[in-house]
């Protein structure tokens, strides 16, 4: 084996361990760890078939070296076969550059009106929709968990949690997808208010958190806890319901509220606050574990400055612009209906050449 790739040797070991312990019946009991088994032996599956796609793309090189001096048809395939076995190379190079272990996790994600009154409502529900069609194009699953509408039909506060249909390697988690639209949008176009046909500049913000799975996975103090109970209430304040359904819950440790009062029960939304408050002390967890140890897997284009602006939609032009990534396209009709890969692209190929020349330093 190349010295270089000695690396590969205990993941192989891993990969055929956790094959075996698969296809024991008796894992599949426990739903986490069989999750998290699976998660584990999609991601060590590349570098497996990275490894040996270069294998066998070397050998042939080295063969085809060996007889060049003998034989002109070797000769000639020579730099077709070095040139697949150098790609190979790469290929297994990128694959074993640590990876965000998050990655084929579920998110919840919240976008929130932000200046601009009813117009950034507007735009929050143009983001809402556009994450939509995205996730229905990508075949994941989504649920409004929470949403505050506005008068005119947009949406002051709403999250949706996004999730994958069953075991997915992990660059095709929701995680490893989403978790760069973390920051400010911003928008600029005609609102609907406006009646002399001025563009007007709003934003809308996003917020992006990894889904706990297992509640057991991050224990929370009840101490810690404030619960209240209210009435809940629509658009303009007026009450919707007439019992005390709607729940805020507070973590006194780290301040963060979160409040519920879409399902009916009031037992449905305490589950549901627990299960946002469980997602973002997740990730206020892991930006502070990153930010002490200084880890290179650390997204070099995920922001944790939730005031960042990091995109603009301009409708005049049709235009959509990227500001951290530098990706501009006059598309933003396709975008807006869904067509954000591209998009999302330019962020996970910026982080992965960070994320390569870390490794290379």
């Amino acid at each position: 084996m190349s010295e270089s790739f000695a690396a590969v040797e205990p993941l192989l070991a891993e990969h055929a361990e956790i094959e075996g312990q698969l296809a024991d019946p008796s894992v599949h009991a426990d739903a986490s760890r069989a999750r998290t088994l699976g998660r584990r032996y999609a991601e060590l599956g590349q570098v497996v078939a990275a490894y040996r796609s270069w294998r066998e793309a070397a050998d042939d090189a080295e063969a085809a070296r060996e007889l060049a001096a003998d034989d002109a048809g070797f000769a000639a395939e020579l730099p077709a076969l070095t040139e697949a076995a150098d790609a190979a190379s790469e290929r297994l190079r990128r694959v074993l550059v640590p990876r965000d272990p998050d990655d084929g996790r579920d998110v919840i994600l919240e976008i929130k009106a932000g200046e601009g009154g009813e117009e950034s409502a507007l735009f929050a529900g143009d983001l809402l929709r556009m994450y939509l069609r995205y996730a229905e194009r990508r075949g994941w699953r989504t649920e409004v968990i929470e949403a505050t509408e506005s008068d005119l039909g947009g949406y002051k506060d709403v999250q949706v949690a996004v999730k994958a249909r069953g075991t997915v390697a992990p660059e095709d988690g929701a995680w490893a997808n989403l978790k760069y639209e973390g920051g400010v949008h911003r928008v600029q176009r005609v609102p609907v208010t406006e009646s002399q046909g001025r563009i007007h500049t709003s934003a809308a913000g996003v917020l992006v958190f990894p889904e706990v799975e297992d509640a057991g996975e991050l224990e929370i103090d009840q101490n810690d806890l404030r619960i209240d109970v209210y009435r809940s209430s629509g658009p303009g304040g007026q009450s919707v319901n007439t019992t005390d359904s709607a729940v805020r819950i507070t973590h006194l440790p780290s301040g963060i509220v979160v409040s519920m009062q879409n399902e009916k029960s009031q037992l449905q939304n305490r589950e549901q606050a627990m299960r946002v408050l469980r997602a973002r002390l997740l990730a206020a967890r892991q930006e502070e574990e990153a930010a002490a140890a200084n880890d290179i897997r650390r997204s070099q284009v995920r922001t944790v400055d939730r005031s960042e602006r990091i995109r603009t939609y301009n409708y005049p032009e049709n235009r959509i612009a990227d500001h951290r990534t530098g990706y501009k396209a006059y598309n933003l009709d396709a975008v807006l209906d869904g067509d954000l890969e591209p998009v999302v692209r330019s962020a996970i190929d910026k982080d992965e050449a960070a994320r390569l020349a870390a490794a290379g330093s």
